[in-house]
């Protein structure tokens, strides 16, 4: 099947190393504004982006990420609203935030690569490290980096798969058998 969306589905692939070369402040907001579209939990929008792109705070954030291993030229940090969710009366660990935060990036990842851009994301920092460089406010919480950039043309290869991963392999259709131990 020829479609453009699954297209970019089936050939985005996390972007380890990374150019040098600046990214146009259009295609950063073009990431930005797709990440606006991404579904969210009661459509409460319970996510906050900081866009970066000065060199000095991109340095500071690589000093406290040990998985950051690119060097982006820009980074947009997804966080959770936590004073905001608090006023909806969900919990601080409430699985809908984090679903946010998973779609919001995805959508991110997508418009990246449907632009030309290389991008990884990050989950390994510091958030109090990461919640002082960015000067962030109470209730706000740095949940993930998406890490924007050129790809090099050759990327170093990422953790073997173990075994053949197809859909198939991944579903299970309608229910499991039962158990004959049961």
């Amino acid at each position: 099947m020829t479609n453009p969306v699954l297209e970019t589905i089936r050939t985005r692939r996390i972007a380890r190393a990374l150019t040098g070369e600046p990214i146009a402040r259009e295609a950063f907001e073009e990431v930005l504004k797709a990440a606006r579209w991404a579904p969210s939990a009661g459509n409460r929008r319970l996510h906050r982006f900081i866009a970066i792109q000065d060199p000095l705070t991109l340095r500071l954030l690589r000093m406290v990420t040990p998985g950051m291993f690119q060097r982006p030229a820009a980074i947009v940090v997804i966080c959770i609203d936590r004073a905001k969710a608090a006023s909806f009366g969900m919990r601080p660990n409430a699985k809908g935030l984090f679903v946010d935060v998973g779609t919001a990036a995805q959508t991110m990842l997508l418009a990246a690569h449907s632009l030309g851009l290389g991008s990884g994301v990050v989950t390994s920092f510091s958030q109090a490290a990461v919640s002082a460089v960015l000067n962030m406010p109470e209730g706000l919480s740095p949940e993930m980096f998406i890490c924007l950039g050129h790809a090099t043309p050759t990327q170093p290869p990422g953790m073997p798969a173990r075994g053949q991963v197809t859909w198939q392999t991944l579903t299970q259709w309608e229910r499991f058998p039962k158990s004959s131990t049961g």
